[in-house]
This record gives C-alpha cells, sequence and structure tokens, in this order.
C-alpha cells in the first residue's frame, strides 16, 4: 500500500485527489457511495502486479478531492468531464474502465459520452438503466419502492446528513459496508436503525474502517448524496440519449445477495435480452453467489481476477 502514490491534479474546475500504481496500460477505477479511492486497494496492487497502470481518483464530493455544495453540479456531465480532464492531465489517450455503485453508473455515461476513450469496461454492481422518456428517474423509483425507500429519503437536504452523523462515522461505515440483506433498503426511520456487526468480516479491518471515517469526518457524506440529488436534473440533461446503445467492450459482474440485483425488474433486464439489445458488446455477465453489494472488497481476489482475465484479452 505504501508504494501506491498520490497527487491532486486540476481538472474540469476542481482538484482531484489521484491513487495511482503501476506502469503499462492504464486502467481507471471508479467508485461509488459511500467509499474512496480505497475501495479499489486490491485491484490497484493485483492489477499493477500484472503490468498495468491502476488510477482510482476520489471522484468529486468524497475524500481528498474538492466537494462542490450544490447538487446540479453532480451530473454526469461533471463527473465525466472530470474524468477526461483527469486523462488528458496525465497524456492518456484510452483507458480501461472499472466501475462500482455510482462509479458503475458514471462508468455506463462514460462510455455513452465518449467512447472513443475507452477500450473497455468492467463494471460492478449496477447494470446499465436506459433512460425512460416518459417519466422521471426518481418518479419511476418512487413509484416503485415508495417514499422511505433510501433514495427518496437522500433527496431533502440534511434530513440524511443528520441520519448520519447520529451515529460516530466509524459506527455508519461499519452499517453501510456490512448489509447483506437482498431486499431494497426501506428505511422509515434512517440508516441509524440499521444494525451495527458485533465483529467485522474477514474482509473488512478495523483499519479500513477508520481510514474511510476519517476522510467523510472531514467533508462530511453531503458530496456524495447530491449524486442522489441530481438524477432528475441529469434525467433532463440526458434526453438526447434516450435510445443510444453502449458501444464498447464490456462485462458485468455482481453478487447475488446485491441489493441492486434483487431491486424491481433487475433479473429480468439483465438475463432477459435488453440489457445486451442496449449494450451490444456485452460479453459476459457474471454472478457470483454469496456476495453483497460491495463486492470489489468482499470478494476481492475473485473481482481482481475477473478484470485481468478480462482486460488481458484487448
Amino acid at each position: 500500500m505504501e508504494e501506491i502514490e498520490h497527487s491532486t491534479i486540476a481538472t474540469n474546475g476542481i482538484n482531484m485527489h489521484v491513487a495511482s500504481i503501476g506502469s503499462g496500460p492504464p486502467v481507471l477505477f471508479l467508485h461509488g457511495f459511500p467509499e474512496l479511492w480505497y475501495s479499489w486497494r486490491h485491484q490497484l496492487l493485483f492489477l499493477a502486479s500484472k503490468g498495468f497502470r491502476a488510477i482510482a481518483p476520489d471522484l468529486r464530493g468524497f475524500g481528498d478531492s474538492d466537494v462542490p455544495p450544490s447538487p446540479s453540479s453532480y451530473t454526469p456531465f461533471h463527473i465525466i468531464g472530470d474524468l477526461i480532464g483527469l486523462l488528458d492531465h496525465l497524456g492518456i489517450d484510452q483507458v480501461f474502465l472499472v466501475g462500482h455503485d455510482w462509479g458503475a453508473m458514471m462508468a455506463w455515461y462514460f462510455c455513452l459520452f465518449r467512447p472513443d476513450r475507452v477500450k473497455a469496461l468492467v463494471n460492478l454492481s449496477v447494470h446499465y438503466t436506459p433512460r425512460n422518456p416518459a417519466i422521471s428517474t426518481l418518479s419511476l423509483i418512487r413509484k416503485l419502492l415508495g417514499d422511505d425507500f433510501y433514495i427518496c429519503k437522500f433527496q431533502k437536504p440534511g434530513v440524511a446528513e443528520a441520519d448520519f452523523g447520529s451515529v460516530d462515522t466509524a459506527t455508519m461505515m461499519k452499517k453501510f459496508l456490512t448489509i447483506r440483506d437482498p431486499r431494497p433498503p426501506i428505511i422509515p426511520n434512517g440508516f441509524k436503525t440499521l444494525k451495527t456487526p458485533e465483529s467485522l468480516p474477514p474482509w473488512l479491518t478495523e483499519e479500513d474502517i477508520d481510514y474511510f471515517a476519517s476522510k467523510f469526518e472531514k467533508t462530511g457524506f453531503t458530496g456524495g448524496l447530491n449524486y442522489y440529488r441530481a438524477f432528475d436534473l441529469t434525467w433532463e440533461m440526458t434526453g438526447p440519449w434516450t435510445g443510444a446503445q453502449i458501444k464498447v467492450p464490456a462485462k458485468f459482474v455482481v453478487g447475488d445477495l446485491d441489493m441492486v440485483y434483487n431491486s424491481p425488474g433487475a433479473k429480468q433486464y439483465i438475463h432477459g435480452g435488453r440489457f445486451k439489445k442496449d449494450v451490444p458488446l456485452l460479453e459476459e455477465v457474471v454472478v457470483m453467489e454469496g456476495a453483497a453489494h460491495f463486492i470489489n472488497q468482499e470478494k476481492s481476489d475473485e473481482i481482481s481476477a475477473h478484470i485481468y482475465d478480462f482486460i488481458n484479452k484487448f
């Protein structure tokens, strides 16, 4: 871990913290919520050992990157703009792209907006969701899962922040990262009511928790929550891409206990032919048995191998 290099790069109007290691073909890793570059620690070391240049930024709103205050600064246009600026700064024309959770969602948009910059994609946990022109993203979520679904609870500024702040940050990180209930999170009384594990699973250490907690104690959670609060603005702005296909070679990996995989319509979309229709160069779909949402940490060795086996073909 001490061989990982850290730098701060000015891009697209913000300062972005970037962790990187190795030399060779570049692989860009995009993390989710509530996470950091650190979520990819195992994959960074593995891919570097296999002759790749592994790069993992803290996305805007997280960690040691800038945290713009307004939700309107967190659309995919902002995030992909940050990443294109990062690649330009590093002198990189094309990357292998790897995403998880919000990072996976942004990776789909990256491939939609700038397929010329992506050699191939490995996405984890969050499948592609084509834009529905008839109903906004948030309206559809409310219709399917109700106002107590966690994404809906995240919408009003200050409410989720108060919920997360009601316990110490390390405890909240333990609650989040060890979620194994495959049902969509319906939380009428907030995340503070989630069970705190008596002991950590073998893939997560107190040191890991302390690192995540130290960064979120500094920034708060608002930056990450702003991704959710930009859902409908994103829906409005992506109208021109309605019906567009993602034309990048892709692999998708998800755990069978992942809440996203078990959300309404997800399995039918993934396995029923529509996923392949929207992503025609989708080469593999892997469902990992007994794995939950934070799969890149829980099943780090297997995920590293899945990434390597796919990108090594190109």
